[in-house]
């Protein structure tokens, strides 16, 4: 006679409950057609991408802080380019380098009676712009000039210096204003670092400054 799952104890039943609860659960976690064990499968892809994709934003984040270093040097660079644009400009300049030729000049008390263009000399890494020129003032006055030359924002030097001095009986074939005591000729050479289009014209020499 068949007995009745029912008719066994409470205790057997419990069992076997728990037996097949087990049963199912080892089954769900195990066996690879679960949901369960694909789901585990897929929390450990998205886990493995999660700690990829923090590894790279890490790199990402290294990259951006060079970033913001890289601009902050940039911009210093920029701004040491433009001074050094400022001391040796990429043309030539003519005409500002004649204005502040004339400033440095006015403000010493000095006078520039002549400017005469030389040709251009070409060097490895910059072109030199030499000028001649004849002045006249106080001996005091032309070694102010001088020194205010040294002081402008594009790099001048001054060689081959003549001077006399100016006696009572002139000397001078300009008109000389009291305290003149000096009077000469000297060689001002600027700097630039772009190529030009070559020499000065012969028409531009011997050109008296006009104040």
């Amino acid at each position: 006679m068949a007995i009745s799952f029912k008719e066994f104890p409470w205790y057997i039943q419990a069992l076997v409950f728990c037996a097949v609860a087990l049963l199912l659960f080892g089954a769900g976690e195990y066996v690879p057609i679960s949901p369960v064990a694909n789901a585990r499968t897929e929390l450990a892809a998205l886990h493995d991408q999660d700690s990829k994709l923090n590894q790279e934003v890490s790199s990402l984040q290294v990259y951006e802080r060079r970033n913001a270093e890289f601009k902050t040097e940039m911009a210093s660079l920029e701004k040491q380019l433009d001074t050094l644009k400022t001391i040796v400009p990429e043309d030539k300049e003519v005409d500002e380098f004649i204005r502040l030729l004339q400033g440095a000049a006015a403000a010493s008390g000095v006078q520039i009676r002549r400017l005469t263009a030389d040709a251009v000399v070409p060097r490895d890494y910059h072109y030199e712009l030499p000028f001649t020129i004849d002045v006249d003032g106080p001996y005091f006055n032309i070694v102010d000039f001088f020194s205010r030359l040294s002081r402008l924002s594009r790099i001048i030097n001054v060689g081959d210096l003549t001077f006399n001095a100016v006696s009572d009986k002139g000397g001078s074939r300009y008109p000389l204003r009291p305290g003149t005591s000096v009077t000469g000729t000297c060689q001002i050479t600027t700097f630039f670092s772009k190529p030009g289009e070559g020499p000065p014209a012969p028409g531009a020499k011997n050109q008296p400054v006009r104040r």
